[in-house]
């Protein structure tokens, strides 16, 4: 009897998560009058892809894919450059200031991010990175690296240090062991954080308002709001063709690396 069961919880699971492409994908197909009928219909009657045509005629949907996939790539790519010798560093020397690191990571992520963004805006500012892609990189990077450090050092914890001993006994020095011996056992973790950071960056709306007010940088998130009229007249049909085709990417994206990252997770559930 149980594993009926959990086979309909797993199922009921995977409704509760796919109904909200499953009505955007129908919403997308949808005429205007069918969409402002009071009676909903999950499969349109009359499907058309309108919606799409006016959603890449209204709005520069691929520049800001284009700009979304730049910042959220050097994102996630920065943000692993950064946090592996660093996780590494509180993982390995576990003194009282590493601790206190830790545990500040932990804290940090109570605080509303709203809190940070007049702080970061005026540091961005000072630099002359306002209204740039790469002080939205900078940012992002500030909103995801507290995760990531708190991942990887479970992963780096994991690994013997009886590994880098006989490294260091054959003359690799500590350097040389992270880069040949520790970073391929964490590839799981690595690619893990990898995915983590490139949604995080690709969905992120709030900083991205705040950082970038020229329309020409402007991202997909704020691209997507422009479907928004002055008004609050929503343009629901190609405002549903549009974030359907936002989904892609990280579809595509975790489809390619589910293997690894599911392997990733279920050894950081069980080393952690």
């Amino acid at each position: 009897m149980r594993r009926p069961l959990q086979y309909l919880a797993l199922l009921g699971y995977v409704v509760f998560l796919g109904f909200p492409l499953v009505w955007l994908l129908s919403t997308a197909l949808k005429t205007p009058r069918e969409m402002a009928s009071l009676h909903p219909t999950w499969i349109p009657h009359n499907p058309v892809l309108s919606n799409f045509a006016d959603a890449f005629g209204e709005q520069d949907l691929v520049g800001g894919a284009l700009r979304s996939l730049v910042v959220a790539t050097a994102c996630s790519l920065l943000t692993v450059v950064l946090a592996l010798p660093a996780s590494y560093a509180m993982a390995r020397h576990r003194t009282a200031l590493s601790k206190l690191a830790v545990g500040w990571v932990l804290v940090s992520q109570i605080f509303p991010f709203i809190l940070i963004i007049i702080p970061l805006f005026m540091v961005l500012r000072s630099l002359d990175l306002v209204n740039t892609l790469p002080g939205l990189t900078l940012v992002h990077v500030t909103f995801v690296m507290p995760f990531a450090l708190w991942m990887l050092q479970g992963y780096v914890r994991a690994v013997p240090r009886e590994l880098e001993e006989a490294a260091a006994v054959d003359g690799a020095g500590r350097v040389v062991a992270l880069v040949r011996v520790v970073a391929p056992l964490l590839a799981p973790g690595v690619v893990a954080t990898l995915l983590f950071a490139f949604i995080s960056s690709w969905n992120e709306f709030l900083f991205a308002l705040v950082v970038l007010k020229d329309p020409d940088v402007a991202t997909l998130p704020l691209t997507l709001v422009k479907f928004t009229g002055a008004e609050g007249v929503v343009r629901l049909g190609p405002l549903a063709a549009a974030s359907l085709l936002a989904t892609i990417p990280s579809l595509a994206f975790f489809a390619i690396i589910q293997r690894r990252l599911r392997s990733g997770l279920m050894a950081g559930a069980v080393k952690g």
